[in-house]
């Protein structure tokens, strides 16, 4: 009886352990997508870095989802998804910035004025650990949606932005910023679909979805941009 209770001790471990790899398989899966970004950031191959930073996005999705769904929750994934976050949220638009201002008329080391966004969305994933106010919404802009910004700029307006460096300088002191702000900010985490309950996020995915269908994957910069826009607006009435 001492055996059976043993061995069956053994395979609820198995299991557990399986259950518990699953959300931080998909969380590496995010990370291993991050680090391709990267890669192929410093090419200036920004169809590419859309490709993975978009690959990224979903696993950070499902990782989240699985956990939930197989009540896998554990300190080692909540780390281990921050530091995935960081590269491919974090490290990898600082590289697109970078790659753009490399590109541009300034002196090489200006460059080097990209690599702020990662310092900032390293603050603000820090901010975002200790931080109990945001379990529905966000204070501040969550990192996968600056990571976007980035990407949808560098993919559809690359020969503007190295023309016209000076607006890309600007953008990394503004989104840097919009990190860390103390600005609420509505997440898309739908807790039934009533409008009253939701009508913020509804205007947001329905516009979200005219600028897809007007400007396909052209609409990625505009898509974080209208999210701004929308999240200042319903501060000020709310």
């Amino acid at each position: 009886m001492n055996e059976k209770n043993a061995n069956n001790s053994r395979k609820k471990s198995v299991v557990v352990k399986i259950k518990n790899s699953i959300p931080n398989t998909i969380t590496s899966l995010n990370l291993f997508s991050g680090a391709m970004a990267v890669y192929y950031g410093f090419q200036n191959n920004y169809e590419t870095v859309l490709l993975f930073i978009l690959l990224a996005s979903v696993f950070d999705f499902l990782d989240g989802f699985a956990a939930r769904l197989l009540k896998a929750y554990s300190p080692l994934g909540k780390e281990l998804d921050s530091l995935a976050d960081m590269v491919s949220f974090g490290l990898a638009p600082g590289v697109v910035a970078f790659a753009l201002l490399r590109e541009s008329a300034l002196p090489e080391w200006a460059a080097f004025a990209g690599f702020i966004i990662p310092v900032f969305s390293a603050l603000r994933l820090a901010k975002f650990n200790i931080d109990e106010r945001q379990t529905t919404s966000f204070i501040g802009m969550p990192t996968p949606a600056n990571a976007i910004f980035w990407i949808g700029l560098g993919y559809s307006f690359s020969d503007f932005m190295i023309e016209n460096y000076w607006i890309t300088i600007i953008l990394i002191l503004i989104m840097s910023s919009l990190l860390v702000v103390e600005l609420p900010m509505f997440s898309l985490k739908f807790k039934n679909l009533k409008w009253k309950e939701n009508s913020w996020q509804f205007i947001f995915l329905g516009v979200c979805v005219i600028l897809l269908i007007f400007l396909k994957l052209n609409a990625f910069a505009p898509i974080i941009s209208w999210y701004i826009i929308l999240s200042i607006i319903k501060r000020i009435f709310n």
